[in-house]
């Protein structure tokens, strides 16, 4: 089973196209500059895909 799960995200985040767009940018982002918003020991996840995800679950981003 994915963590988190996609039906508990997509409540919170308009469309899957949203969502895509939302995490494509955040992973991207987290690459880049290495800033992850909690400790990597929090994180379920080892991918910057399945970690932006995660902090969307969490509340960290906030889409708008």
């Amino acid at each position: 089973m994915i963590y988190p799960s996609i039906d508990k995200i997509l409540t919170k985040v308009g469309s899957k196209y949203l969502l895509v767009n939302v995490v494509s940018k955040r992973a991207k982002e987290m690459l880049r500059d290495e800033y992850y918003q909690m400790k990597e020991s929090e994180y379920h996840s080892k991918k910057e895909i399945g970690r932006a995800l995660e902090e969307i679950a969490k509340d960290l981003i906030i889409l708008k």
